[in-house]
C-alpha cells in the first residue's frame, strides 16, 4: 500500500525521533562491543501470530535510516494476511546495523499490524452489509496518519484526519450555543455560513431522536447517532428516509466485536469505532537471524 506524501513525512519524522531515542549519543553499545565491524548477515521479519500486516514500508525506512547500505526485501505488502511463521520481509547487510535497526523497525511493524488486524476483525464482522467501518481521532499523538494508514490496510475507512479537514459538530459545541430546542439545527447553519467552509460536508452529533428530527430539515450531510440502542437506530433510519434521504447516518458508541453486526443490521450507513486504534494490541512479530 503506497503512502501518501503526508504519511511519508510523518513516518520519517517518527523514525528520526525513535532512532534518536534508542541511540542516544553513543549508538548500540552492545553490538559495537560484541559484533565485528565486518560481520554481515540476513535476518527475517516473521509473524508469530495470525493477523494483517501494515507498516512494511516504514520498517524498510527504519532499516535504511540506520544504514543506507542495508538491503530490505518485502515478501508481503500492507493488507496481507499473515500466519504464524510467515515471513514478512528480510534485511541484509552489516550485522551491527541490522541489530541496531531491529527493535525500532519491529515497534512500527507490530503496532501498525496490530491496528490493521483489529480493523480487519471489525470489517469481517459486518461482511455482506452495506456499511462503512470508520476510525476516529482516538489515535496515539503523532502517530495518527500511520495508524489511519493501518486502518485502511485492515479494510477500514478513514474518518476525518483532524480538526482542519472536516466539520463535526459534537455535543459540547451544541451545548455551548445555549439555545435549547434549536441549537442542533442552528449549529449546522453556522458551520455552513462560516467563511472558508464552502465545499466541506457537515456532520453533526445527536443523542436523541428528537434532536434528529430537529436537524434533518437543514439536510446535514451526516448525522452521528451517539450511544443509541439498536431499536433507536432503526427508528432513526426510518425518520431519515422520510425527512432527508440524502443524509447519511453514522452510529457511534458501544461498538465492539460482539455488537457491531447488530448495529450494522439497523440500516445505518457508517459505524465509527475508536477501538481500532486506541485498543489495538501489537501483533507479535519477530526478527529471526538467518546467517
Amino acid at each position: 500500500m503506497p503512502l501518501t506524501a503526508a504519511e511519508t513525512v510523518a513516518a520519517r519524522a517518527l523514525i528520526s525521533l525513535a532512532l534518536a531515542e534508542d541511540f542516544g549519543d553513543t549508538g548500540d553499545r552492545t553490538s559495537l562491543a560484541t559484533i565485528p565491524a565486518e560481520a554481515t548477515a540476513t535476518a527475517a521479519f516473521v509473524g508469530r501470530a495470525p493477523g494483517v500486516v501494515a507498516g512494511v514500508s516504514v520498517a524498510e525506512w527504519v532499516c535504511t535510516a540506520v544504514d543506507a547500505n542495508l538491503t530490505f526485501r518485502a515478501e508481503l505488502s500492507d493488507g496481507s494476511a499473515v500466519q504464524r511463521d510467515t515471513r514478512i520481509a528480510t534485511v541484509s547487510g552489516s550485522l551491527r546495523s541490522v541489530l541496531a535497526a531491529e527493535r525500532t523497525a519491529l515497534n512500527f511493524l507490530q503496532r501498525l499490524s496490530g491496528v490493521a488486524t483489529l480493523t480487519r476483525k471489525f470489517v469481517d464482522a459486518v461482511a455482506g452489509l452495506p456499511v462503512q467501518l470508520l476510525d476516529t481521532r482516538k489515535t496515539t499523538p503523532g502517530w495518527r496518519l500511520l495508524e489511519k494508514l493501518a486502518v485502511r490496510a485492515g479494510g477500514g475507512t478513514n474518518h476525518r484526519i483532524g480538526l482542519y479537514d472536516a466539520i463535526l459538530i459534537k455535543d459540547n459545541h451544541i451545548a455551548g450555543l445555549g439555545e435549547p430546542g434549536s441549537a442542533v439545527r442552528r449549529s449546522v447553519e453556522l458551520a455552513r455560513a462560516y467563511p472558508g467552509n464552502a465545499g466541506l460536508s457537515v456532520e453533526v452529533e445527536v443523542d436523541s431522536l428528537d434532536q434528529l428530527r430537529q436537524v434533518l430539515p437543514v439536510h446535514p450531510e451526516i448525522v452521528l447517532l451517539d450511544n443509541m440502542t439498536n431499536e433507536q437506530l432503526r427508528e432513526a433510519v426510518t425518520i431519515r428516509n422520510a425527512m432527508s434521504p440524502g443524509t447519511k447516518l453514522e452510529a457511534s458508541g458501544g461498538v465492539n466485536l460482539s455488537t457491531v453486526r447488530g448495529i450494522a443490521e439497523t440500516g445505518v450507513d457508517r459505524i465509527s469505532v475508536g477501538a481500532v486504534t486506541h485498543s489495538a494490541v501489537a501483533l507479535d512479530i519477530g526478527l529471526d537471524y538467518l546467517g
